[in-house]
């Protein structure tokens, strides 16, 4: 391409890094085409500009709806120079080929998310010229670089400096301005079908789009390839809106427990640790201090909890960072709204694991996500449900047995009712003093269950509580709680044999409450 005639179209919604970028193309020596309020911008930086309806000679209609879609414009875009048929066009209409278009998209993602946002002001963020100059450029992407990000300036602006784009380059941006226009489209698309099917909040087509953001050396196991993928802009208060502060890569297995540890941690109000294994608590404790709740959560299950995931809801300080690296313990990953400085320090450089260890730092702990959603592929289709992380309302709670529960009973039943969810089902969990003392998770049935908790309970079971994700179909879970000591029971109630249930509370002395809520976690 001739360097006597370079030409660029700018037109972005998200202006990030645009001044410096602009200013390097005219270095290079382009020369800018730019229309509305991108013009304004670049004007502004004190960048001379070319305005669209200028070259097109026809002004911009229709509340500035009409602008770019004009044969000047796509035919700058779509020429090949070097084609007869179009060398001629190219001519005989003034077309200047564009050498790079530079174009995002209105932010229609960003406006329907809003909280209220209207039918009409969602229509006026639909982009047509955008997509239209994006996909033509792709299309052409033999004589066009097409810039759909602010990350893509530097490499760009480096090559056009030189030599001029790669050909491996070319491709690559075409490969990110088609994506970005598929899940423009699906965004749309996603939602006019649930404004038309209001009915459901969920639409009748269903189009993901997650970016990868990287590779993973293996997926749960060594031979099984695995990558992780994010949801365009994902919430602060999220592991893909954590930033890792050291250690080594997290694995697929790291990432599962980590959002394990991430969702009990923001189950507190009070200090807060809990212990991940294999994505089951096998400890957790809320104290006065961090460091009380640490100790706490470790002893539920010493010897479970070496080569475990931590989470903590509070920024880990330095006398809780001293109790991590004492001899003998090791631990994967750690989760925490923060670091005191010297805490990071001493988890980098005192324990024996040093940079083996993850540290994921997670400021925004506590922002509310709304209502989120999760799935789960099966083979042929896939499974989606509101995430069960919406509190429990204790307004529904109901005491069913002759003796209500203590103010510490009552403590602790709501501390192991908030941590039995996160307990694969069938899920039977003991507490005391707000600390986890035993938890059988996963079995087939809930007797199994209530018997691994009581043993891993051991003596400490003696006054504790006991949460059941799902109802106590037989009496005989209640019978086994009892023989451990156990004084108080919560759950959700609602089987056929509730009053064999409530009758086995009532011979055994414990106080029982029905929360009216089932927390199956399979």
């Amino acid at each position: 391409m001739s360097r006597a005639a370079r030409r660029a179209l700018i037109s972005v919604s998200d202006k990030t890094g645009l001044g410096p970028f602009a200013q390097g193309l005219v270095a290079a020596g382009f020369e800018i085409l730019s229309t509305g309020g991108t013009a304004k911008f670049l004007k502004d930086q004190g960048i001379n500009v070319i305005d669209v309806s200028s070259y097109t000679e026809f002004p911009e209609i229709m509340g500035g709806r009409v602008k770019t879609l004009h044969p000047r414009i796509h035919g700058a875009i779509l020429g090949r120079p070097d084609l007869p048929d179009d060398a001629t066009a190219i001519a005989e209409h003034g077309i200047i080929p564009f050498e790079l278009v530079v174009v995002n998209l209105y932010p229609f993602e960003q406006t329907i998310a809003k909280e209220g946002v209207q039918v009409e002001e969602a229509i006026e963020q639909i982009d047509i010229g955008g997509p239209s100059m994006v996909r033509s450029s792709a299309k052409n992407h033999a004589y066009v670089g097409i810039l759909t990000s602010p990350d893509q300036y530097e490499s760009v602006l480096e090559q056009v400096s030189g030599e001029g784009l790669t050909l491996e380059l070319r491709r690559q941006l075409a490969g990110a301005a088609f994506e970005s226009t598929a899940r423009y489209d699906r965004a749309i698309s996603n939602y006019f079908s649930k404004i038309n099917n209001e009915q459901s909040e969920y639409p009748e087509t269903l189009g993901l789009v997650f970016e990868k953001q990287n590779d993973l050396r293996y997926g749960e196991n060594p031979h099984q390839s695995a990558a992780f993928y994010v949801e365009p802009n994902p919430p602060a208060a999220s592991i893909a809106g954590a930033e890792q502060l050291h250690g080594k890569e997290l694995s697929y297995n790291n990432l599962i427990d980590v959002e394990a540890a991430f969702a009990i941690a923001r189950e507190f109000k009070d200090p807060a640790a809990v212990v991940i294994k294999h994505t089951n608590p096998c400890g957790c404790a809320i104290g006065s201090e961090l460091s009380e709740a640490f100790v706490n959560a470790y002893a539920g299950d010493p010897v479970s909890a070496f080569g475990s995931i931590l989470g903590f809801n509070r920024e880990l300080d330095t006398a809780t960072a001293n109790l991590l690296a004492e001899p003998g313990r090791f631990v994967e990953a750690i989760i925490a709204p923060g670091y005191e400085p010297a805490a990071l320090e001493i988890l980098r450089t005192k324990p024996k694991w040093k940079n083996n260890v993850r540290l994921l730092q997670c400021p925004a702990f506590f922002d509310d996500q709304g209502t989120t959603y999760e799935y789960r592929k099966i083979s042929g289709g896939l499974l989606v449900q509101q995430r069960d992380d919406q509190p429990d309302s204790e307004d529904d709670y109901k005491v069913v047995t002759n003796r209500t529960p203590s103010d510490d009973e009552l403590r602790d039943l709501n501390f192991a009712w908030k941590v039995c969810k996160h307990v694969k089902s069938n899920a039977i969990l003991f507490a005391k003093n707000g600390m986890v003392v035993g938890v059988g998770a996963g079995q087939m049935s809930r007797l199994d269950s209530s018997f691994i908790a009581g043993h891993k309970a051991g003596e400490r079971s003696q006054g504790a509580v006991v949460a059941s994700d799902a109802f106590f179909p037989f009496r005989d879970g209640i019978d086994e709680a009892a023989k451990a000591g156990v004084t108080a029971a919560i759950q959700p109630g609602g089987s056929r044999n509730d009053e064999q249930v409530i009758e086995a509370c009532n011979e055994h002395g414990i106080a029982m409450i029905f929360t009216g809520r089932r927390h199956f976690k399979h």
